[in-house]
């Protein structure tokens, strides 16, 4: 029980320690850290319209934490969900201005089922089939992957077939009718916030409820010993890297059919490094995803306010999260440099002792 809520409180303290060390920051700079945090609070939660955007830019974050957070798991590190991102809502764009026969409803199912069938098959099949079967590292084909499928779908809207009529590098508008309902009003905050929790359980009863759960944690834990015990280790290698992308192409679908409705030159968001440190912050947890994607959206809708009202540059945010990542790997560096030096003082101990003999 005592580990379990070491392992909890670890991520909030990190968080405070970044907080803290970037007040100091700020102080040095010359500018008061109340202020700035005030601002940056109110820019994130400070009314409706501040709330909903904050929730928002959480949404996306949701399902590439998620995915990243199930790899993570099963002892894989998917560095390509911005790709996979890019390649679901490309699908759903395609799929939301051509069957425009459907009738709405089952048409958003065909939307959302092409998104992750496509984010599934781009983080699954070559990343996947490569790792499992050549031992090729995930980091560098997923990477890769990522690049080709952001400059694929750019593609198919600047001079492929999905541009639309004009100069503006854009997709057709997807059929209104498949568009998410809109929870509060002015905001882009809309029902998509239903499926990103349906997401979060799903995930979670796979990783902890299933036979399937159970071997991909398995296989995370120590692949030998899951081989021994008679696991397909290259099976459930392709099955992690491949569900990782399918929650990464449904979050590019969601954010289609939620805020953009088109798909941009500008769709560029960097939740697929961000979705890292998410997970690394929930401690892969699928609840702990919600938490500390909320936490990063409101970094990034506070830090527009603080800039404008505090004059301390947006940057700061970056900032934060790279003190976060900083204190979470440095919570699990110390146990390892512990018993590093355990283990070399044992050495030593037993040195001593057997030149004595």
């Amino acid at each position: 029980m005592k580990i379990k809520w070491m392992s909890m409180l670890a991520p909030v303290v990190a968080s405070l320690l970044a907080i803290i060390i970037g007040a100091i920051l700020v102080g040095v700079l010359g500018f008061n850290p109340l202020s700035v945090y005030g601002s940056m609070l109110s820019g994130a939660f400070g009314g409706w319209y501040a709330i909903g955007s904050t929730l928002t830019m959480a949404i996306p974050l949701i399902f590439i934490g998620l995915g990243i957070a199930l790899a993570f798991k099963a002892g894989l590190f998917n560095i390509g969900a911005d790709g996979q991102y890019w390649i679901g809502a490309m699908v759903t764009v395609w799929l939301g201005y051509h069957l425009n026969g459907l009738p709405g409803w089952l048409h958003m199912i065909v939307m959302l089922l092409g998104a992750m069938v496509a984010g599934g098959l781009w983080g699954g099949i070559i990343p996947g089939l490569a790792k499992a079967y050549r031992g090729a590292h995930e980091v560098i084909t997923t990477m890769m992957m990522s690049y080709i499928g952001i400059l694929l779908a750019r593609y198919m809207i600047e001079e492929g077939p999905m541009k639309a009529k004009g100069f503006t590098p854009q997709s057709p508008m997807i059929d209104q009718s498949t568009w998410l309902k809109v929870l509060i009003p002015q905001t882009q905050f809309t029902t998509a916030v239903i499926l990103a929790l349906a997401a979060v359980l799903v995930v979670w009863f796979l990783l902890y409820r299933t036979t399937m759960g159970y071997q991909l944690r398995a296989v995370g834990f120590n692949q030998r010993a899951a081989k021994y015990a008679g696991m397909n280790v290259p099976l459930y290698s392709i099955l992690a890297l491949g569900l990782s992308g399918v929650l990464a192409g449904l979050g590019g679908g969601v954010q289609m059919m939620a805020t953009d409705h088109r798909l941009l030159d500008s769709f560029a968001s960097g939740y697929g490094y961000t979705g890292i440190v998410v997970a690394l912050l929930a401690r892969n947890n699928p609840f702990g995803v919600i938490l500390a994607s909320i936490f990063f959206a409101a970094l990034t809708t506070g830090g527009g306010n603080m800039q404008m009202f505090s004059g301390v540059p947006a940057s700061l945010t970056n900032v934060l999260e790279g003190l976060i990542v900083f204190f979470v790997a440095a919570e699990r560096l110390i146990p390892m440099a512990r018993d590093w030096y355990r283990t070399r003082r044992t050495g030593k101990h037993s040195v001593a002792i057997s030149e004595k003999g």
